[in-house]
């Protein structure tokens, strides 16, 4: 199986931050109309993707926004002031570029600081280089969401880009979307809103879909850098079998079901206990009467910052689960 770099660096470079999932979502549409059988939007603005089958119907979830900053204030000199949208850390954000939707540029710094180590979002500002408020104004208003700006690169081994978290869950989404074929199993495609800010599109969709089987794709941390905190995933070891994160115990049925294919196919997986964060998975298995669900995580380095980096073989590796996994008969 062949890396498509040309697909991963649109699916990064496009802007789309919580609540403002629109362009990235015309662009995903676009890539996998072709190849299912019925495709929506929902209320939400979640896009859901079938590929209809006489077996279980199997959600996979993906979600589709990234980590960004809203405007709060623009001070009479023009600076903008701004609060999280999702996941960030001060430290990261020093000294960044940013884009808004407009293609207006910034970079993020910093006040003064006697004592750094105590920084926050708070005591930061992003500079667009306007003279005064009311040319800030021109391009900016309170309200607008801002996203990191950096190029994507890649090696021989591995991606380096901002928000990995999750468009390369959506590029294995998209891939298994093409290359699936003859699957049993009723498939729903979702590619979903709001992740960042507490699994808002996986709940809403998931309750209209009423799944039997849920499956996150999503991003995990690494233990493979230097002093790392002990966290037995790293980079190019295979796909990971999520046990467990703040917002799962996975389905042990299916978690084993996970492994099994694995290693009947000879796909390299490891085991994934997260002590932190969570997927779409937390809210899908919570709907209704509840719904067994799983996860397939892509080990990441540096996650929520500009280089969040992965290994091109554990990508590849996830999408040949995935597509075992949903051309067999599950039976929990």
């Amino acid at each position: 199986m062949k890396f498509d770099t040309k697909l991963m660096k649109k699916l990064v470079s496009i802007y789309g931050p919580s609540g403002n999932e629109s362009i990235i979502r015309e662009y995903i549409e676009k890539e996998i109309k072709d190849y299912v059988d019925e495709i929506k939007i929902d209320n939400l603005g979640n896009l859901i993707a079938r590929k209809k089958g006489s077996g279980k119907r199997i959600m996979i979830a993906a979600h589709m926004d990234q980590i960004g900053f809203m405007i709060t204030d623009i001070d009479d000199n023009g600076f903008l002031r701004f609060t999280n949208i999702g996941g960030t850390s001060p430290f990261v954000t020093l000294s960044q570029q940013v884009v808004f939707e407009n293609g207006v540029v910034g970079v993020i710094f910093s006040e003064p600081m006697e004592d750094i180590s105590k920084l926050k979002l708070s005591n930061m500002f992003i500079d667009i280089g306007a003279r005064n408020k009311e040319e800030a104004e021109k391009f900016v208003n309170i309200g607008d969401i801002c996203v990191y700006k950096t190029e994507y690169q890649e090696n021989d081994n591995v991606v380096f880009t901002k928000c990995l978290d999750d468009r390369v869950g959506c590029y294995i989404a998209i891939e298994t979307i093409k290359q699936i074929e003859n699957q049993k199993n009723d498939l729903y495609f979702v590619f979903t809103v709001q992740e960042e800010m507490g699994l808002r599109g996986a709940k809403t969709s998931a309750y209209g879909i009423n799944p039997e089987i849920g499956i996150a794709l999503d991003v995990t941390g690494s233990g493979d850098t230097p002093k790392a905190k002990t966290f037995a995933v790293g980079l190019d070891k295979g796909a990971a079998i999520k046990v467990k994160d703040n917002s799962i115990l996975t389905h042990p049925e299916l978690r084993q079901f996970m492994i099994d294919i694995a290693e009947e196919n000879d796909i390299p997986y490891q085991m994934e206990v997260l002590e932190f964060g969570g997927t779409d998975s937390g809210s899908i298995h919570l709907t209704k009467e509840g719904v067994p669900s799983g996860v397939i995580s892509i080990p990441t380095r540096y996650v929520h910052s500009t280089i969040e980096m992965a290994s091109k073989n554990d990508i590849i590796n996830s999408i040949r689960l995935l597509i075992k996994l949903l051309n067999r008969d599950i039976i929990l």
